[in-house]
């Protein structure tokens, strides 16, 4: 039974709808707001590396459903509601880092903003690099700029919304399904960068709870 419970959960893009938004009673919000600051303010007091690596690292061993019952409900512009959008984003990645690493790179090649240079990534971005973003990233928001990790987080977010944009285009006449499929990830990636971007600003203006 143990073992089970510890065992990560695979995540799909269809389950990321899910956990992403809603709201639950007062009182689970405000649990969520507390373990969130708690979290940040462990992470940021304790100069231990290998404390920050089991905080990067702690889906990997417990899997996402631990935090999603903490954070998963949270409001998107909140501080658990951000913790809990990096650290999935993180998940995905890892689960399919050639798939991901395949549409950011798609994504670095169409899309002409400065995103590539926020985002920092290795270019050309393969399956290695884009999880030791996944990795950077998080680890930025327990000891670097909180908000520049957010500001990286929604880089990812739009770049690879674009590589899915652009495959979608590709694949619309030969394989309208997958077509579909690629323009809805594409569209939950362009409203979480969209979070970030405003998590990123409150926090900013010292109003991230």
């Amino acid at each position: 039974m143990a073992d089970d419970f510890h065992k990560p959960t695979q995540y799909s893009s269809d389950k990321f709808d899910t956990y992403v938004g809603g709201s639950d009673p007062a009182q689970i919000l405000r649990v969520a707001s507390e373990t969130a600051h708690a979290l940040l303010d462990r992470a940021r007091t304790n100069t231990d590396p290998e404390v920050l690596d089991r905080l990067v690292a702690y889906t990997d061993e417990h899997g996402i459903d631990e935090l999603a019952e903490l954070w998963a409900r949270s409001s998107p512009r909140s501080l658990p509601g951000a913790l809990w959008r990096i650290y999935l984003v993180r998940v995905l990645i890892r689960q399919d880092p050639t798939g991901i690493s395949f549409l950011f790179q798609r994504g670095t090649e169409v899309l002409q903003t400065i995103d590539t240079v926020v985002v920092g990534a290795t270019i050309p971005t393969g399956p290695g690099e884009i999880t030791e973003l996944a990795d950077q990233i998080l680890r930025g928001l327990f000891v670097g700029d909180f908000a520049i990790a957010l500001d990286r987080a929604a880089a990812f977010c739009r770049i690879t919304a674009s590589g899915a944009t652009s495959l979608a285009d590709d694949s619309e006449l030969l394989n309208p399904a997958r077509a579909s499929e690629l323009t809805a990830r594409a569209a939950r990636l362009v409203l979480t960068a969209e979070e970030f971007r405003a998590c990123a600003r409150l926090y900013r203006a010292d109003q991230l709870e």
